[in-house]
């Protein structure tokens, strides 16, 4: 048998579910769950992203706050690092970790198939810190993802 609790309580615990949809800074859409106006987090943020098939986030960073993502359907792209010259593919069932500060860029390749992940980042207001950077925006167009990273052996996950 379950308790009901207060929602102004800060010491309460909270049952919810995703919020509605909303298109972030970055350009990919959003449901949040837990965060400062959700539930009065304050040192934690955490949502669903879906990234269409064919889409992509603009450049960006989160200033001063990590991230960390679960990713549940779909494979996604991700260049990061200063001018987005490293590539990671990220397949259900990983996790993939963003340090705070890092420029990064992440994509859908698939034509037919969506992106979801479970994000979690030390923002509890998520896009306060959200910094665009349209100056990489073009160092990796739209739709284009090299012949050589298509063909590259994945790498082994550290233990």
């Amino acid at each position: 048998m379950s308790t009901p609790t207060s929602k102004s309580s800060p010491t309460a615990c909270r049952l919810l579910k995703a919020g509605e949809t909303f298109t972030g800074k970055q350009g990919l859409q959003y449901a949040v769950g837990i965060s400062a106006k959700s539930v009065g987090a304050q040192h934690i943020h955490m949502q669903l992203v879906t990234i269409p098939p064919g889409g992509r986030a603009r450049a960006h960073k989160h200033a001063t706050h990590e991230t960390a993502i679960y990713a549940l359907t779909g494979e996604s792209g991700v260049w990061h690092g200063e001018r987005l010259e490293n590539h990671t593919i990220v397949r259900p069932g990983d996790f993939f970790y963003i340090p705070a500060n890092v420029p990064h860029l992440p994509y859908n390749p698939s034509t037919t198939e969506p992106v979801v992940a479970v994000i979690a980042r030390t923002d509890p207001n998520e896009q306060e810190s959200v910094v665009l950077l349209p100056e990489l925006d073009d160092i990796h167009p739209a739709g284009r993802v090299p012949q050589k990273l298509l063909i590259m052996e994945r790498p082994r996950a550290e233990t």
